[in-house]
């Protein structure tokens, strides 16, 4: 974990040289197991620029890791995975969390930070300029297959860590990065937003709760 910190504080600290004034400070934030993350500061807004990776909620209680797909697709409560179960990869993209542990009341977020409600991403999207180039600004310029218009400029050093959908099946790592807002669409679906390879979009969707994402936080 110390590698990786000096690896991303580096890679952080090239971004706010090259990134026009967009970013304007970064600092850490540490979670409940310990993890150390960079943060970047985005117009009004802080944000955590690694995913988050913890395994315990606020109050101590483990999130459990479910790998079986049949038990996935039956989930209502709390889980988080790896990408095809290998932990190679979350050492790289984090974990991946269904909605339900995003909004679980024992708080998945580090003390002072939460995840991003729908809104949240709005303010980020239109300070870099609105979804139609934000996600070339969010993205970084590595690790996405066929990188198209990628800079990071914001900072926010966006990972194409894929997802997990509702039946258990892994898609698209190295061509999406996908993130969960805390705002729900209906009973079964909530709001997120998607990074692809190949445009510099933000996609504004919804995604089964069932689903595994990467998570972001932000500063309250």
């Amino acid at each position: 974990m110390k590698q990786k910190n000096t690896v991303m504080l580096s890679i952080l600290i090239v971004t706010m040289i090259f990134s026009f004034g967009i970013s304007s400070a970064f600092s850490q934030v540490t979670d409940k197991d310990n993890n150390v993350y960079q943060t970047v500061t985005i117009g009004t807004q802080e944000w955590l620029v690694e995913n988050l990776n913890v395994e315990h909620y606020q109050n101590g209680d483990v999130i459990p890791q479910v790998q079986d797909a049949a038990e996935w697709k039956k989930l209502t409560t709390g889980a988080w995975c790896y990408y095809e179960n290998n932990t190679e990869n979350g050492k790289t993209y984090g974990k991946l969390y269904n909605w339900y542990a995003v909004t679980d009341s024992r708080g998945l977020a580090p003390e002072g930070w939460h995840i991003p409600g729908d809104a949240e991403f709005t303010i980020l999207d239109e300070f870099l300029g609105g979804r139609d180039v934000s996600g070339g600004k969010m993205r970084t310029t590595t690790l996405w297959e066929k990188e198209k218009g990628g800079t990071n400029e914001s900072g926010f050093t966006a990972l194409p860590g894929g997802y997990c959908d509702e039946s258990g099946k892994y898609k698209f790592i190295g061509k999406y990065g996908c993130f969960w807002s805390s705002t729900q669409n209906n009973t079964i679906a909530a709001w997120i937003r998607e990074l692809h390879h190949n445009i510099t979009d933000v996609k504004r969707d919804t995604y089964h709760k069932r689903c595994g994402l990467s998570v972001r936080c932000v500063k309250d």
